[in-house]
């Protein structure tokens, strides 16, 4: 087991990583936190079915009283209904403040779970056990909770650190193929933001060892989270990316998944970061290099540029006027660009949903 400690002021936290941590959630909470309230599961049905009953069975072992609250699948689910819900199931389930809320499954569930947990009771604990590629290297890690409005994504939402991340690379092994790629789309995004040597490995194609992968990939979002926690300067960095993202997925109504939309958008942003003269056009065939031997396209034909600019500007990271975009000069080297000219995002738009390469 790997642990790597998450150093945030009056909110640390450790996250575990290992093979087979499923079934000792039981344990390390007893162990590590000293923890002895009752907790709330919180999945959905298709994770639920793969991997609820050896959690319960682990937390049952380890004397705990649980109840399963079980979430739609899907992102099209992350809205204040679903987290109504989820208030009236640990109500019933009696659920109070000397307890816990688990988060069992990928960022969906773990963005509710983690948005559930901070304002029931005003707060209560969470931990996070994400179960997608994606969520372990990103969304699990930072205490970023919120759900979607029709206008954007997460714009409600509430920081709030997880008392401990659970990590077992066991369950990428029933990960859907397009779900592992789409969780290569935040690693490469961690490498072009903060690790060269992690970039220029995945410019040759998809890793062989998945658990050296999400320590590499956690690493450099610890890194960050740990000098910005509530995303006041550098933290906007992991949104390398994700303003185009963000759009794309938008204007498809969520047809395009996140990490897809994000594989993308980091195309978008190289191309963007070579119009403004940051970099020139070779990082931009790096980039989209990295993204499409992660077998992901680097390209969405079919969507108009206007409709992706309209969808830009109910982004959360628009600050007044103006739009807030994460340019990449090498790897290992990204910046804030604000009030970026209309043309050249434009241009940036038009390269992947009309032309590409």
């Amino acid at each position: 087991m790997n642990r790597i400690n998450v150093n945030i002021k009056g909110a640390p936290y450790v996250i575990q990583v290992g093979r087979g941590l499923r079934r000792g959630l039981g344990a390390l909470l007893r162990d590590q936190l000293a923890f002895s309230g009752d907790i709330a599961v919180v999945t959905n049905p298709t994770v639920g079915a793969l991997y609820a009953e050896p959690v319960l069975a682990g937390l049952a072992d380890a004397g705990y009283s649980t109840a399963v609250a079980e979430v739609p699948d899907g992102e099209e689910h992350k809205r204040l209904d679903t987290i109504t819900a989820l208030y009236r199931r640990f109500l019933e389930a009696g659920l109070d403040r000397g307890g816990l809320v688990v988060a069992l499954g990928g960022g969906v569930v773990g963005d509710m779970a983690g948005f559930a947990a901070a304002t029931y009771l005003r707060g209560v604990p969470f931990v996070q056990m994400p179960t997608t590629l994606l969520a372990m290297v990103d969304a699990s890690v930072g205490g970023k909770t919120g759900v979607d409005l029709d206008e954007g994504k997460n714009l409600v939402g509430a920081f709030h650190q997880p008392r401990m991340v659970v990590i077992d690379p066991e369950v990428l092994s029933t990960l859907p193929e397009d779900e592992l790629a789409c969780g290569m789309a935040e690693v490469v995004k961690h490498g072009l933001i903060g690790a060269p040597a992690l970039f220029e490995q995945l410019e040759q194609g998809p890793p062989s060892d998945f658990e050296a992968l999400v320590l590499d990939a956690v690493r450099v979002k610890v890194g960050v989270v740990e000098r910005d926690p509530l995303e006041r300067g550098e933290r906007a960095l992991l949104n390398l990316g994700h303003t185009f993202a963000h759009a794309f997925e938008l204007v498809s109504d969520f047809a395009v998944k996140h990490g897809a939309a994000v594989g993308v958008g980091l195309v978008a942003a190289a191309k963007l970061a070579a119009v403004l003269g940051e970099c020139g056009e070779d990082l931009v065939a790096r980039v989209a290099r990295a993204v499409r031997t992660q077998n992901l396209a680097t390209r969405l034909p079919g969507f108009g540029v206007d409709e992706v600019l309209e969808a830009m500007r109910h982004d959360k990271k628009r600050t007044k006027k103006h739009l807030r975009f994460i340019i990449p000069a090498a790897p290992g080297r990204c910046r804030i660009a604000e009030a970026v000219a209309d043309d050249a995002v434009r241009t940036a738009v038009a390269w992947v949903v009309a032309n590409g390469e």
